[in-house]
């Protein structure tokens, strides 16, 4: 097959460029590489809107990336990164090229990135491309996880390349286009520490600070607020049984945003020592040590940023902010989701506790709690259920409105896994009809009520895979 021919296009997209003006240290120039025959399987207007482009902005043939529009500054951008404890001191976008920066009406700046746009010189042996399936996942699970208010970079559009990427078997290639308010994460600035180059992270900690967070003073108000963001995050995740399954350095991001939707999952049955992800083997990053690992390469960063800091002690006591703060909007987002009067922490834990102890499922108790729906049907022993309604009952406060904290719908891991097996064979239906359904979580949607509903026996997915 003749391998298809890489042009410029000139095309409208307002392209405001900023992470290329650093030293050339922190990235390759790298186009993306043609693909055989693209098609679009789907593109978010409305996200289009909201950082001032349109369709017609993106023809298939940028979405591919086999035209890349004037005033783009096509990239893989340097990082390192923890994998699974290890550390790694060159990884980098391998399989992602940065197209450019925009600024949307609402005066935020975002990247827009193609996902699956070819090798570069961080490939590490990988053919740089993605499949079909990831992509529809990581376009899913990230408008979901948008519609249900979590931080998190976002997805512009899918199109297929018409050519198979090789993995255990062959499956049909995608490219996803990604916007985030960067890609910047924990592992960027590790690559400069590994390589002690001071000067490279005093210009990466500037960059960061005045992109993300300009009210914060230096290095070290960089980290107080990336502290702050990341327990927001963490704890908003925690509110909706979202693990994320391979929470590496490399995949936290500054801006406080889910980035990197590989192996991750939602929880039917609660557990806090849930796995999904099938490289996760020994439980590393399970719902319940979610908190500890983002603390964990929280330190990470801080490290980095000693040598600008020039003393361990203020940077100990950023990271040590971390619990309370977790811990403060954890029981805030379970006060609101159990419409509690006031905040109850023994309440709280006894409650998750007993849900483990009877199978219960995460979302549909507390959706069924919040439109007064009984939920004896959901444990193993009902008259638990009674007694605990009994005690809810008193410390309740009645006119709570459960329903805006609580949703009807998420990304359950089994209608995930038959839209995303039925798009491989070329239907696409399952895949738009879940991608309506959830863009409206917290509203009853009768004619969609079996997406509500936890899996049966045979339905149920055990495990989650990295798309690499």
């Amino acid at each position: 097959m003749i391998a298809p021919k890489f042009v410029r296009l000139q095309v409208t997209i307002p392209f405001d460029n900023s992470f290329v003006n650093l030293p050339p240290r922190f990235y390759d120039r790298q186009n993306p590489v043609p693909v055989a025959a693209p098609a679009l399987v789907a593109f978010n207007p409305a996200l289009a809107a909201e950082i001032g482009v349109s369709a017609d902005d993106f023809p298939v043939e940028v979405l591919a990336g086999n035209v890349v529009p004037e005033g783009a500054a096509p990239l893989a951008a340097a990082y390192a990164g923890h994998q699974f404890g290890g550390f790694v001191p060159q990884l980098g976008d391998g399989r992602a090229v940065l197209l450019g920066e925009v600024v949307g009406p609402d005066g935020i700046r975002r990247d827009i990135q193609l996902k699956g746009a070819g090798r570069t010189r961080f490939s590490r042996g990988g053919d740089g491309r993605a499949a079909l399936g990831p992509v529809l996942r990581e376009y899913l699970v990230s408008e979901a996880m948008h519609a249900l208010g979590v931080p998190t970079t976002r997805a512009l559009a899918a199109v297929t390349t018409g050519e198979r990427v090789q993995r255990d078997t062959p499956l049909p290639g995608a490219v996803l286009t990604r916007v985030a308010q960067s890609h910047l994460r924990v592992g960027s600035f590790q690559f400069h520490y590994a390589r002690q180059d001071k000067a490279a992270l005093e210009t990466l900690a500037e960059y960061a600070r005045a992109r993300h967070y300009p009210e914060a003073q230096g290095p070290l108000g960089l980290l107080d607020a990336v502290v702050r963001a990341q327990a927001r995050l963490i704890a908003r995740w925690m509110g909706l049984g979202f693990i994320h399954g391979v929470m590496n350095t490399d995949n936290m991001a500054i801006s406080g945003e889910t980035i990197d939707y590989g192996p991750c999952a939602f929880m039917d049955t609660y557990h806090p020592e849930t796995v999904f992800s099938s490289i996760d083997r020994q439980g590393r990053y399970a719902f319940a040590n979610q908190p500890k690992i983002a603390l964990w390469n929280l330190a990470q960063l801080a490290q980095t940023l000693v040598p600008l800091v020039g003393e361990v002690a203020p940077l100990e006591a950023s990271l040590a902010r971390f619990d309370d703060l977790y811990a403060t909007e954890f029981t805030r987002i379970f006060t609101a989701k159990l419409g509690l009067a006031k905040p109850d922490v023994d309440f709280i834990t006894d409650t998750l506790k007993m849900m483990a102890n009877e199978g219960v499922d995460f979302t549909l108790f507390f959706k069924r709690l919040a439109y007064g729906q009984e939920i004896e049907s959901l444990f193993e022993t009902p008259s638990t259920a009674q007694d605990w309604r009994a005690n809810w009952d008193r410390i309740r406060l009645p006119e709570a409105d459960m329903k805006a904290v609580n949703p009807v719908f998420i990304p359950r891991n089994h209608r995930i896994e038959a839209a995303l097996s039925a798009a491989e064979h070329g239907e696409f239906a399952l895949f738009e009809t879940l991608h309506t359904v959830l863009a409206n979580p917290f509203s009853e949607q009768p004619e969609h009520a079996e997406f509500e509903t936890p899996p049966t026996e045979d339905e149920r997915v055990l495990a989650t895979f990295c798309g690499t």
